[in-house]
């Protein structure tokens, strides 16, 4: 069954405020509404989302397109990174390319990149265990779970390589279709604007 991981775009930074929580910025929340209104959503479409709220705005969008509701599944959230909170960007790059280089080690207290993938992986499965034949389904979430799902199903190596700031388009809003069944990665990042209908055909 193919499906879509989609990105939030870029969000409203904001220190005192926890990361969970962070909204899409008007140029993230523009970028969404220019993707749900171009008319490549297939009707009916089954929209998965994490519980965080840059994802769920995503979602919203995606789902009000496609004539369905969101379902939500705290399971389907960013790694988890509350052991540091907030971080000024370059301290936060250097975990991040902790996170991907040392998977089976903690950066600081952050979840490990294998257990973040284990989840993310088990979640997508449970998720498309309960889509009927036929029907499309757009998973909605974050960008380093994403690129470890990515990596799991195309059976290659976590690495930051892999992120979508180094494949799709800057500030997140990037796909990739996939099958998880068949253990085929269709596409690779892509940026929202380039997802095309054909991508449900």
């Amino acid at each position: 069954m193919r499906a879509l991981y989609l990105t939030h775009p870029q969000v409203q930074i904001d220190a005192a405020v926890p990361v969970p929580l962070w909204g899409l910025s008007p140029v993230g929340r523009a970028r969404a509404e220019a993707f749900a209104g171009r008319g490549v959503i297939p009707i009916g479409a089954m929209v998965f989302s994490s519980r965080e709220t840059k994802a769920l705005e995503l979602a919203e969008l995606v789902a009000a397109a496609a004539g369905t509701p969101v379902m939500s599944d705290h399971q389907m959230g960013e790694n988890d990174r509350s052991a540091t909170g907030f971080l000024p960007p370059a301290l936060f790059e250097a975990h991040a390319d902790r996170f991907f280089a040392q998977p089976q080690q903690s950066a600081d207290g952050w979840e490990r990149a294998i257990d973040a993938q284990a989840r993310i992986v088990a979640t997508v499965r449970t998720a498309l265990a309960s889509v009927p034949v036929g029907t499309s389904v757009i998973f909605c979430g974050h960008g380093a779970v994403g690129t470890l799902l990515k990596c799991r199903i195309g059976d290659r190596r976590i690495s930051r390589e892999e992120d979508q700031g180094r494949i799709g388009a800057p500030g997140g809003g990037n796909g990739f279709l996939f099958d998880l069944a068949t253990k085929q990665l269709l596409t690779d990042w892509t940026p929202m604007e380039e997802i095309g209908r054909d991508w449900f055909a």
